[in-house]
Parts: C-alpha cells; sequence; structure tokens
C-alpha cells in the first residue's frame, strides 16, 4: 500500500492529500530513509512522521485498504511520541 493512503487510512494524518504533502516535503521516513507519498509499506515497518514540533514514531502492524475509525490504531503501534521543545530565545 501506499504511504500516503496508510497515513490516511490509519488515521495518523486526516486527508490523503496532507498526508501526500507531508511525504514529499520529507517528514517521513520508513525503517530510516526518507519517503515519498509512493513508497510501499508493509508490515514490520518503522515509520517517523514530523508534525511541527512534534515527532511520531510507529510500527505497522496491519495494512488494510479501509477501515472503520475505532479500528484504526489497530493498524499501528506507537513505539515514541515526543514533543521538541521550541527554542523561544
Amino acid at each position: 500500500m501506499r504511504l500516503d493512503k496508510y497515513l490516511k487510512v490509519s488515521r495518523l494524518i486526516k486527508r490523503r492529500s496532507v498526508a501526500k504533502e507531508v511525504c514529499d516535503g520529507g517528514k517521513v521516513s520508513v525503517n530510516g530513509k526518507t519517503a515519498k507519498a509512493g513508497t510501499e509499506v508493509k508490515v514490520g515497518d518503522v515509520l517517523e512522521i514530523g508534525f511541527g514540533p512534534r515527532m511520531l514514531k510507529v510500527e505497522v502492524l496491519a495494512v488494510a485498504d479501509s477501515v472503520r475509525a475505532d479500528q484504526a490504531k489497530d493498524l499501528y503501534k506507537v513505539l515514541q511520541d515526543v514533543r521538541v521543545p521550541q527554542d523561544w530565545s
């Protein structure tokens, strides 16, 4: 499955167009390598997603074309969720 579609289906990012922008902007890596929107995602991959001051690291547990909202969290396991402190000086 394409990375941008996985981010949308898993509800890590709400819209596929936004997921594509984030991927193509270099803010997502798969297994430690910067990934584009078309990168294939498979079970066992580790995704790192940068959301401004937040870095989210998840492991892919399942890949599905569509799931209900309450089942979306079953597609991944959060490994790390870090807020990077802002330097206001």
